[in-house]
């Protein structure tokens, strides 16, 4: 039965319809937790991942700030893991959020008709072209602006304040570039390269941020999901 030519209301489902909807509902609430997990174990090693170089990095005068610099990129490395499975995460999310807004909403109000007749149009849609509702930029967008751009701005405030107090408090700016030097790479290099990371992630944040605002708005959407 091809599911555009019927739209189902919440009014109009029988005790059949409404039991398989409610076991449907349980299922997408439980991915979605499971997802969920999955986030936070990819943060929860990031976290660790960095703690671990701090407190190498800062076990003695002499280290080497080069731990600081490695967390760095596999924080990045953890960031693109948690924005893969934030896209799946979504899907689930939004189909579980779907029904609570169209469907459970209005029964529990006594109404017929949910906010979008079309609602359930919609869902079966994506279960018949299952897709992902969000892009990968805008996946690494949120999970950057949740939770990475405070791990990455610790890991740069600890790097810059490890080169410039140990193994004394630096007394000029040449100095600190003498100490930011990293073997045959120029201290010069090094510290316009760390600017870089931080500046294009400070701005790849703020240009999904208004990805995010130019397709949901200020309001939440009505017209799809995810």
């Amino acid at each position: 039965m091809d599911p555009s030519k019927q739209a189902p209301v919440a009014g109009e489902f029988n005790a059949a319809a409404i039991g398989a909807l409610a076991h449907l509902y349980r299922g997408e609430v439980y991915r979605s937790t499971i997802w969920r997990t999955r986030l936070d174990n990819t943060t929860n090693w990031a976290v660790v991942t960095l703690g671990l170089a701090l407190s190498i990095t800062f076990s003695n005068r002499d280290a080497s700030a080069l731990p600081l610099l490695l967390s760095g990129v596999l924080c990045v490395v953890f960031l693109i893991f948690e924005a893969r499975r934030y896209r799946y995460f979504n899907v689930w999310r939004a189909r579980a959020r779907w029904m609570e807004k169209n469907f459970y909403a209005p029964m529990l109000l006594g109404s017929r008709l949910g906010p979008d007749e079309d609602w359930s149009k919609v869902l079966a849609r994506d279960y018949c072209e299952p897709r992902h509702h969000i892009s990968l930029a805008r996946a690494i967008g949120r999970r950057l602006r949740r939770n990475y751009i405070w791990i990455l701005g610790i890991q740069t405030i600890a790097y810059y304040g490890k080169i410039a107090i140990d193994p004394s408090p630096i007394k000029s700016v040449s100095e600190l570039i003498q100490r930011a030097a990293l073997g045959p790479v120029p201290g010069e290099v090094m510290l316009i390269a760390g600017a870089l990371f931080s500046g294009g992630w400070i701005a790849f944040a703020a240009w999904t941020y208004f990805l995010d605002r130019a397709k949901h708005g200020t309001q939440p959407s009505t017209a799809s999901m995810g």
